[in-house]
């Protein structure tokens, strides 16, 4: 049930016109928000033009909140335009699901000249029962997926056919990745990044079988999930994935309270898994892993029928070595997996 809240001004919140006037609905203590026709919502919309799954907020990281339409039949806008791939929501952005109309709030970060830190930061540090952000050096392997000729896509579809295809991809993708033990970190376009954090406390640096595995296992599922997709809906020309996964060490931010923690991975690896990804283009093949993620993927020698490709990548001085191959070739090595 909805609540009418007040004196959010401080915190994130929208702001929901109904006909009986504005009521202020904060977004904490979760990452994600449902909206539409449904009960089960987390925000539920008495309006009989909103789908009963129609739409979500999600945050990603501290502070950055994207609106996703879930495939609704009438679509989703954000001060006008129809969303068809994740959007990024600022202050002050009007939102139109159906016939119901909201605004989005978030406080105002501003940054100190003197120390590069948010005020918002600044009053945490005074403040002893404030939860505090932890940076910390671990091994992660990172999963960059990305639709292939997106833009193509765009000019030769219907917008809401296009829209609800894209919209339900986005959806079954953060399912799937869930699934696996991992989280949407970042929406980038049409470009999807997740985060494998591995714990080598007790494992001298090695990734195990069976976390290495979840990679693999939830990129494949990802690729069936965009096929089945093809047979869903009428598209001009196959939808199709590619994917970079890389594996190193990166500082891994941890944020939010101890029941709702959120990680963000910034460094080279992560860079490095963006450019494998764009590296699949040149190749023509559907998926590259840096060298590192080979050396952690079990049999990878005997049983995954990669080929080593030297490739230069954009912001690298010197030609960096990927294994690259099929998705055909990964379901092999899942299948070979198994039958073991």
């Amino acid at each position: 049930m909805i609540q009418s809240v007040t004196n959010w001004d401080e915190k994130t919140h929208i702001v929901l016109h109904t006909s009986q006037g504005a009521v202020e609905i904060p977004l904490i203590n979760a990452y994600s928000w449902t909206l539409g026709r449904g009960s089960e919502n987390d925000i539920p919309l008495g309006d009989k033009c909103t789908s009963r799954n129609h739409a979500m907020f999600q945050l990603v990281g501290e502070s950055n909140y994207f609106l996703i339409d879930l495939g609704s039949r009438n679509g989703s806008f954000v001060n006008g335009r129809r969303v068809t791939i994740p959007v990024s929501l600022k202050n002050g952005d009007r939102i139109t699901l159906g016939e119901t109309e909201l605004v989005f709030h978030c406080p105002e970060y501003t940054t100190s000249p003197d120390t590069g830190t948010s005020q918002s930061e600044e009053t945490d540090a005074t403040d002893s029962g404030a939860t505090a952000m932890l940076h910390k050096r671990q091994l992660i392997t990172v999963l960059v997926v990305d639709i292939r000729d997106f833009t193509k896509l765009t000019q030769q579809m219907d917008e809401h056919i296009l829209s609800e295809a894209i919209g339900t991809w986005f959806r079954r993708a953060g399912q799937i990745i869930d699934r696996y033990g991992s989280w949407v970190d970042k929406y980038i376009g049409d470009a999807v990044m997740t985060v494998w954090i591995h714990d080598t406390e007790k494992t001298l640096d090695t990734v195990s079988t069976q976390e290495m595995l979840k990679v693999y296992r939830a990129l494949y599922e990802l690729y069936e999930m965009s096929n089945e997709l093809n047979q869903q809906f009428d598209l001009p020309f196959q939808l199709r994935v590619g994917a970079g996964i890389n594996t190193g060490y990166a500082m891994v931010g941890q944020m939010g309270t101890s029941q709702h923690p959120d990680y963000t991975a910034l460094g080279d690896t992560v860079n490095a898994a963006f450019r494998l990804e764009s590296s699949t283009k040149q190749l023509g093949l559907d998926v590259a892993i840096g060298s590192t993620t080979y050396a952690h993927t079990p049999y990878a020698a005997v049983l995954l029928p990669l080929k080593q490709h030297s490739v230069s990548l954009k912001g690298y001085s010197s030609p960096t070595i990927t294994y690259a191959g099929t998705f055909k070739e990964l379901g092999t090595y899942i299948q070979k997996l198994d039958a073991e």
